[in-house]
């Protein structure tokens, strides 16, 4: 159980008050910079772009920035750092990134790359994944800088490049090559977490990220023997890959309680009284409503095919079949998952990966303490509880630097908004409300962490 602290400060109302107008600004205009990633480098846009926009905003105040091109033109990345009152106390990272996923301008009600401000909401893409964050940092890094306020501990802000393709070309190429950049650093908040949801009787509770699942992009390759399609064939690497990949796509991996799924689900129990009947827990996890499928992921191991590729002509048989499967591995699962995969695609089937590591961290300490008591004086009746994301984030490469890192991106948001069909979904948006609570909380935060 944390020490739910009260903060040490309140808010300078008036500088507080622009930053959270500010924060919806810039939400909106950094939205209208089509920053979209493909993962494709000869169709990417716009991070340069975004990457000179946050910049020049950071230097109207005065902050000296580090303007980092990685690997690739135009892969921008941002970083600037506030010295604190106390150098003997170790850095705290905000990073967001500034590239989103495409979006068709045909399926939504808004065009995704307009901004819109319209009916309590910011519209578009990036709008929760994750302009809003980056929009709120900037406009608190802003305020800080502008009305000479010095935080307790130097603060990192950190505005990256190609998060949605991996972070080769922002968190892990910086990691790797410019890690002086958050020297000092102990600790780091960033995305999809510190969001409320609404769970009884209208008390809410605000998810802070402590653990994510890794992350892996398998190759699956068949090969067989290449012949004229009418002839019989007992050798077709089309046959063997597409059953191989339909007996993935049906399994079913175990059912693993990690630390922050026991926690979180401990933690709905005690406020809903809600019993998590582990010879059912997947449906009792269902009851939770929109959150659900976030939560359910996080019980298991996944691996779903997502492309295939085989074949040139309609009457060749190809010798060489593949397809991508997007695998998502529970902390402490790896070798286990490997000898499952083993069993499951059988000796004709090649794999090949890239991917990222799980993280795990205990939902304790001082700066979880600042995180609650910073919600909680805002929203004084509600609970903060730990969770496990079954995505990933740049908090994989920074973990690299023995950077302990959380998402806390606090949000209050309406009980009837299913917040996590928004990410990567039509019609993306946050709600204006959100974004200014999320900024009086960070402002409180980042003053006393």
């Amino acid at each position: 159980m944390t020490e739910q602290l009260p903060p040490t400060t309140t808010p300078d109302v008036p500088g507080t008050a622009l930053a959270e107008d500010e924060a919806v600004r810039l939400t909106s205009e950094l939205i209208r910079i089509d920053t979209t990633n493909t993962g494709d480098p000869d169709t990417l846009v716009g991070e340069r772009a975004a990457a000179e926009f946050v910049a020049a905003q950071l230097a109207e105040v005065g902050y000296e920035t580090t303007y980092v091109e990685s690997g690739a033109p135009g892969r921008g990345n941002v970083v600037a750092r506030l010295a604190g009152s106390d150098p003997s106390r170790g850095a705290l990272l905000v990073h967001g990134h500034l590239d989103v996923v495409p979006a068709d301008a045909s399926e939504w009600s808004v065009h995704p790359f307009s901004g819109a401000v319209q009916d309590g909401y910011v519209w578009g893409r990036g709008a929760v994944d994750m302009k809003d964050m980056v929009a709120m940092s900037l406009a608190l890094a802003r305020r800080l800088k502008r009305d000479g306020i010095q935080p307790k501990r130097d603060i990192i802000f950190a505005f990256l490049a190609d998060e949605e393709a991996g972070g080769h070309f922002g968190a892990q190429w910086l990691v790797e090559n410019r890690p002086e950049l958050f020297e000092g650093a102990t600790e780091a908040i960033s995305e999809v977490g510190g969001f409320s949801i609404t769970v009884k009787d209208g008390v809410r509770a605000y998810l802070i990220e402590t653990a994510e699942k890794g992350i892996a992009w398998m190759t699956l390759r068949a090969r067989g023997r290449a012949g004229h399609g009418s002839m019989i064939h007992d050798d077709n690497a089309v046959t063997k890959l597409t059953q191989a990949v339909s007996r993935l796509g049906t399994h079913r991996f175990p059912i693993v309680l990690t630390d922050s799924v026991r926690e979180f689900l401990q933690g709905i129990s005690d406020i809903t009284g809600l019993a998590f009947d582990e010879d059912d827990l997947e449906g009792s996890v269902a009851k939770l409503g929109n959150i659900a499928r976030m939560i359910g992921a996080t019980l298991r191991d996944t691996a779903n095919p997502t492309m295939l590729k085989a074949g040139y002509k309609s009457n060749v048989i190809p010798s060489i079949a593949e397809a991508t499967v997007d695998c998502r591995i529970l902390p402490g699962r790896q070798v286990a998952f490997e000898r499952e995969l083993d069993e499951i695609l059988g000796p004709d089937i090649e794999r090949e990966w890239v991917g990222l590591p799980p993280l795990e961290t205990t939902f304790d300490g001082a700066l979880v303490d600042h995180m609650t008591a910073s919600i909680l004086a805002e929203d004084p009746g509600a609970k903060a509880l730990p969770y496990m994301l079954s995505g990933g984030t740049d908090a994989k490469s920074f973990a690299q630097l023995g950077i302990r890192c959380f998402g806390y991106a606090p949000l209050r948001l309406p009980a009837d908004l299913d917040f996590s069909a928004l990410f990567h979904g039509v019609d993306e948006r946050v709600p204006v409300d959100a974004l200014k609570f999320g900024t009086r909380v960070l402002d409180r935060f980042l003053r006393n962490c």
